[in-house]
């Protein structure tokens, strides 16, 4: 559980199905509302690139959202690749 208006990392790593890391094209990352209606869109560049396949955003939580969804996507071999996960959200007095 994390805590409204704090700053968190996401962080995804690509591979193909056989494990192999990859670098996709056109790396975005998009959070949704617990109803999965979008927030906002982030497009990402080297500046969110660990290393090859791994990528970051630092992303403070809403005031106002109880859990977020947080989807990171891009293509390789003109496929689409995705990873998402959620985060509950606690406000604490």
């Amino acid at each position: 559980m994390a805590f409204a208006g704090d700053t968190v990392r996401f962080r995804c790593h690509f591979r193909t199905f056989e494990g192999q890391i990859i670098d996709p094209v056109n790396v975005k990352l998009t959070i949704y509302d617990a109803n999965k209606q979008q927030i906002e869109q982030i497009t990402l560049d080297d500046n969110n690139k660990e290393n090859v396949g791994v990528y970051f955003y630092d992303y403070v939580l809403p005031d106002d959202k109880q859990e977020i969804i947080f989807e990171f996507r891009g293509l390789y071999n003109e496929k689409p690749i995705l990873s998402r996960g959620k985060v509950k959200i606690q406000f604490n007095k």
